[in-house]
């Protein structure tokens, strides 16, 4: 029981503070509407199973054991938030309330943006890593090891569903689009900050 409390708590925690996976959701949510959004969504919890996966099976290990694995995780996690930054930094189509808004991605594309945007986000292996090497004891069965994962992946699906619901919302899309110039650099430059912070941050194993 308190090895669940720990899990649960330490999962909250971590899903509500504000981070990329954050930021790409509400871009996706205010600008393309509330489909864009919660497809978003689906792929970040699809993302931290990949996390769950090698880390459950042991990949993890390696990654802690060898710098030049986890520097190469980093570069490609930062570069990808940094290059959706620029996009939405550089955006210069104006958007429209609109159900399907010219521009939007396709349910694929938005899918693919949250499961990348978390799949690589050293922050998130770290994360994953520390639950299951700090608070799962070496006694819990295959079975509860993919349990708890499955807890930390329905939590990031109905955190971020909220997030897509609440910036999809018609009159806070309608005040953010006449602010859309504003809106979009400001995203951007906190992408991009967040992917120089990830790359930057002292974070190697």
């Amino acid at each position: 029981m308190t090895e669940l409390i720990a899990v649960v708590t330490i999962t909250i925690l971590a899903v509500v503070s504000p981070g990329p996976d954050f930021a790409m959701v509400t871009r996706n949510s205010y600008a393309f509407g509330r489909r864009a959004g919660l497809i978003s969504a689906i792929g970040i919890a699809c993302g931290v199973q990949l996390h769950v996966l090698y880390t459950v099976l042991g990949v993890a290990v390696a990654i802690e054991k060898s710098p030049l694995l986890f520097l190469v995780m980093k570069i490609l996690g930062a570069s990808y938030l940094i290059f959706l930054g620029i996009k939405s930094l550089t955006n210069k189509s104006k958007l429209k309330l609109e159900p399907t808004p010219s521009g939007a991605p396709t349910s694929f594309g938005a899918f693919r943006m949250g499961f990348l945007t978390n799949a690589l986000n050293p922050k998130t292996t770290l994360f994953v890593i520390a639950t299951y090497t700090q608070v799962v004891t070496v006694d819990s069965s295959v079975s509860s090891n993919f349990a708890y994962g499955l807890f930390i992946s329905l939590s990031h699906w109905i955190w971020f569903s909220v997030v897509a619901y609440f910036f999809s919302a018609k009159a806070l899309r309608r005040i953010m689009l006449d602010r859309q110039s504003v809106v979009d650099k400001s995203i951007g430059a906190i992408l991009i900050g967040l992917g120089f912070s990830l790359f930057f941050a002292n974070i190697a194993p």
